[in-house]
């Protein structure tokens, strides 16, 4: 057995628990533990002899955390479901205000997937997932300051789709 997976088998718990510290989600961490389990065990043979295991181990489920994050944001299964806002939002309105909604929410939508994949998920996770950036910085693996710049060219983007469609309704 390499040293690498005696310590994924000594240090399970501890390494699950940094992750599920650091990104929350039990369920992807679940996933991910099972992907980290994985990896060690096809590069078993392979492997690096390291003086620091733990560490490596922590650095390697780190970035499948992330790459599980970004696959599920390219999924959209972290995105909300935009066709649904339209219909909630417009049983009240006539036909002309249900266009301009699915019109709206189609533009946003176009809008939000042709941002830069960083800008996207940070607009994501603070705006529509209400995560404190301080948080969304952490998961992203990258600086409070950078989510906000991204947030902002996020919204940057997004405001002029909102003046056009936002005209005077009639009741």
């Amino acid at each position: 057995m390499s040293a690498l997976l005696a310590a994924l088998v000594e240090q399970y718990d501890v390494l699950k628990n940094h992750l599920r510290r650091r990104f929350g989600d039990q369920e992807m961490i679940a996933d991910v533990m099972q992907d980290l389990c994985v990896k060690v065990l096809e590069r078993q043979d392979k492997a690096a002899p390291t003086a620091t295991p733990l560490n490596l181990l922590k650095h390697m489920g780190r970035h499948l955390a992330i790459d599980h994050y970004r696959a599920d944001v390219a999924r959209g299964a972290v995105m909300v479901a935009v066709d649904d806002v339209p219909e909630a939002a417009t049983e009240l309105a006539g036909p002309e205000c249900a266009a301009m909604s699915g019109q709206t929410a189609a533009a946003l939508l176009a809008t939000i997937q042709a941002l830069p994949e960083r800008c996207r998920e940070a607009f994501i996770l603070v705006r529509l997932h209400d995560i404190p950036q301080a948080e969304a910085a952490r998961i992203l693996g990258i600086t409070r300051g950078m989510v906000a710049r991204h947030v902002a060219r996020a919204l940057e983007e997004i405001q002029p789709i909102l003046d056009i469609h936002s005209g005077p309704h009639e009741t």
